[in-house]
This record gives C-alpha cells, sequence and structure tokens, in this order.
C-alpha cells in the first residue's frame, strides 16, 4: 500500500512527464514486474490502484489519478504477455463486476425507509434472486479481500444487516472447500484508514514474532474497493458491550462459560486466559502507539477463544471525538476479565506489554517510514497534518528515553489508564445511545 503511494514522489521529467510517465518510473516498474508474476500481488495492487483512480476529491490530484491509471494500464498491458495473463485480467473484471453488485444491492438496504428486520428480509430476497448470479458462481472466483480464497456462491439466508448507521452486510460466501467465508460489506465508509491501521498491526504482530513474542492479535483482512466502499474480514465474536450485558458485568463469566476448566485457576482453560491476556496486552501498546481514539466498549471484541482485538479505526494519530479520553484504553472490565488488579495474570499482562513496547521500538525505524510514506495519501486523520504524522507516532515510542525510563513512562500509562473515570461514564453513555438506536 506505501509503495503504491510513493509512486507520488517518483519524479519524472518534464518531457516524460508529457508521453509515457511510469516509463520513466523504475518504482513502478518494480511493481507491475513483481505483480505479474504473483497472482495475490497482482490482485491486491489493482485494487489499491483502483481506489486512487476512483478519488475524486480534491485532495487527489488530477496528475495523480492520472499516474495511477497508467500503472494500472502498464499492468494490464504486461499481464496480458503472460500465459495466464488473459485468464488473470477477466478474474480482476468477475471480482469488479461482483463489488459492482454488493454495492448496488448495500446501498439499496441501506436507503429503504425500513427497519432493520425488514432491511435482512429485503438483502435475503435479492441475494437469492438468480439475476444478481451470486447464487451460483461460476468458475469459482478468488475473493478480492483473500485472493487465496475460492468462492462459488453466497449463502442467501445466512446473511444479515448489521446494527450501524451505514447498515452494513453481513455475507457467507461458500468456498470451494464448502466451508464459510464470512465478510462485512459496507458503502458509505472510506476504510483507507482501517485499511492501514490493520495492515501495521500486521507488521507489528510480525515483528514482535521474530522476537519470539506471539501476543495473539487478530489482524483481520480489510480492502477499500472504492473511496466509499470496501470489505472486511467477519471473525466471530462479540463486543465487550454484550459479553458484559449478557454475563451480568463480567468477562470472567464469559470467558469461563466458553473455556470452563475446574482445575484451572479462575475457572478458566489455560490456553483460552494465556491468548485473553496476552492479546489484551498486544493491542494496548499498538493502539497507543498508533493513538487509536473513540475506543468504547462496542468496538473492543472478545472471540469465545478468548481472542481479545479492536475494530473500527475512525480515529488516528491522537484523534478522538470524547473529550479527556485516555491515552491507552484499559478498561475495569478487561482488568477483570483477567481476575482483577491483584492476579496474577494481570502482572503477565503489565509483564507482555512492556516487553512489546520495547520491541517495537527496536523497529521504530521501519514504523515511521511507512508512515512517512503515506504522508500524501487522502487517509483524513493523516490528511489533517501531513507533515505531523509521523511525529505524532515518533512521540509515542518515546525514543529520546533509555530502555529504563521507557518503561516507567509505560508503567505509568497503564496505572492512568486503568485509573480513569471518564471513559466509564463515556462507555455508559455509549451504551445508552446505542440502547435507543436498538
Amino acid at each position: 500500500m506505501q509503495l503504491v503511494q510513493a509512486l507520488k514522489f517518483e519524479t519524472v521529467t518534464p518531457e516524460v512527464a508529457e508521453g509515457d510517465a511510469t516509463q520513466d518510473s523504475s518504482l513502478a516498474r518494480f511493481l507491475i514486474s513483481r505483480a505479474v508474476e504473483d497472482a495475490t500481488l497482482g490482485n491486491f495492487l489493482h485494487w489499491y490502484l483502483m481506489v486512487e483512480c476512483d478519488d475524486l476529491s480534491p485532495e487527489q490530484g488530477q496528475e495523480h489519478r492520472k499516474l495511477f491509471a497508467k500503472v494500472e494500464y502498464d499492468f494490464m498491458t504486461e499481464l496480458v504477455k503472460k500465459p495466464d495473463g488473459n485468464a488473470r485480467r477477466k478474474t480482476l473484471l468477475r471480482q469488479a463486476e461482483l463489488i459492482v453488485v454488493l454495492s448496488k444491492i448495500s446501498k439499496e438496504v441501506r436507503f429503504s425507509r425500513e427497519d432493520r428486520p425488514r432491511k435482512a428480509a429485503r438483502l435475503k430476497k435479492y441475494l437469492a434472486d438468480p439475476k444478481t448470479e451470486l447464487v451460483h458462481i461460476d468458475p469459482p472466483l478468488p475473493l478480492p479481500l483473500d485472493p487465496s480464497i475460492l468462492i462459488t456462491s453466497i449463502y442467501a439466508e445466512d446473511s444479515n444487516v448489521l446494527k450501524s448507521s451505514l447498515y452494513p452486510l453481513l455475507l457467507n460466501f461458500r468456498t470451494t472447500n464448502n466451508t464459510k467465508y464470512p465478510i462485512i460489506f459496507k458503502t458509505g465508509d472510506d476504510l483507507r484508514q482501517d485499511q492501514l491501521v490493520i495492515q501495521i498491526i500486521t507488521l507489528m504482530d510480525r515483528l514482535l514474532r521474530k522476537e519470539n513474542l506471539d501476543l495473539k492479535l487478530t489482524p483481520y483482512r480489510i480492502l477499500a474497493t472504492s473511496t466509499t466502499a470496501g470489505a472486511v474480514q467477519f471473525v466471530p465474536s462479540m463486543s465487550l458491550a454484550g459479553a458484559v450485558a449478557k454475563y451480568k458485568g463480567s468477562l470472567l463469566a464469559y470467558l469461563r462459560a466458553n473455556n470452563p476448566d475446574d482445575n484451572a485457576p479462575l475457572g478458566v482453560r489455560k490456553e483460552a486466559m494465556d491468548t485473553y491476556v496476552k492479546s489484551c496486552a498486544g493491542y494496548c501498546v499498538i493502539t497507543y502507539l498508533l493513538g487509536v481514539g473513540d475506543r468504547h466498549l462496542d468496538n473492543l471484541l472478545l472471540a469465545p477463544d478468548g481472542h481479545f482485538f479492536h475494530v473500527d479505526f475512525g480515529y488516528i494519530l491522537g484523534r478522538d471525538p470524547k473529550p479527556f479520553a485516555p491515552l491507552m484504553k484499559l478498561g475495569r472490565e478487561m482488568i477483570e476479565g483477567m481476575g482483577g488488579p491483584q492476579s496474577q495474570f494481570y502482572a503477565q499482562f503489565k509483564s507482555y506489554c512492556y516487553t512489546a513496547y520495547s520491541t517495537l521500538r527496536k523497529s521504530s525505524n521501519l514504523i515511521l517510514n511507512l508512515f512517512a510514506l503515506m504522508r500524501e495519501a487522502n487517509v483524513p486523520d493523516i490528511r489533517i497534518e501531513p507533515d505531523k504524522a509521523v511525529w505524532k507516532v515518533q512521540e509515542r515510542l518515546c525514543l529520546e528515553l533509555s530502555e529504563e525510563e521507557a518503561m516507567r513512562h509505560f508503567e505509568g500509562l497503564i496505572q492512568d489508564s486503568a485509573g480513569a473515570v471518564m471513559p466509564v461514564v463515556i462507555d455508559r453513555l455509549h451504551g445508552f445511545v446505542q440502547h435507543w438506536r436498538a
């Protein structure tokens, strides 16, 4: 994604600019040469370019739109020279047709003046209609979101409309292995910022694993297909708000109900508690570094096996619509799930936080360079102050501090977040609003 954005920085001589801009761009040639050799890379290069071509906002200059369109044209020209090139080109066109159909259905469902159950019924009817060509997808089609998954049809009856202002669609595709692959498809939202955050989380996960620290992160897949539509991999889970409501205010009761073990501490199977503690630590550190805002119990999720993760990254780099938001989201519910502030698991959680923070500080150059390449990207929270995007992440890495000072700083952050009163008030207000919306 960063390399596609970096095409904007390529210096093109005036004579070439009049003619073929990409011939003078070594980066464009590099991306195309890799993408024609590998179907997965080709899939993502195509979609990253298509979104940039689709961006008609004033922030995206016409010269950049022309450049991206030319790179896409050159990619297709090179692709058809390959033995399987025509078939791959046809696959990308079929993917585009699928997205057009899903976008049309999504808009009709969203703008229909009905309540959610009626919207869901309308969606099922649309999907089951043979005219949409989703009942039988032949030959199997690589899913744009994850081209390793081949889809053959859609389970119309298993679809739903989610509770949200944009009414996203929950769709279940049938794969060639006869398994379900659930995705959320939505229109009315630019998913490029979420896509960037997930990509950085995926990278940080790799950096941590390289140091033998697997914090059980869940970097689900996300793909913007235009500036106003996109798809997100659906991970079966429950929001913390839902879990707390169902289990009388206790995440520990939720974990116990899904992973009972009478012989384990707190009555939760060891692997599940380990996963919960590690994933809480991983996301606390990463969302702090990225300055993820607007955190409430509805966008913190917990899978039955203990995987905790964040969704919805509409606010990053320290922006937050709510006043007095803590620098890190560590709610009392999360601590209670570990057995409370005095438990051995909470001590382990803090230890994992310190190790993760220390490890990511060592890779600060790579992380900061990736943000530097996104400086010109039309991503809302970078666009506001493009020159400060890198600085905002750098500030949270505290590179001027020694290792020991940085750990003390992070310990203070955990204490401040765990004891913050304002987030409790905000979570209650948010829950009240969601209750009325339902």
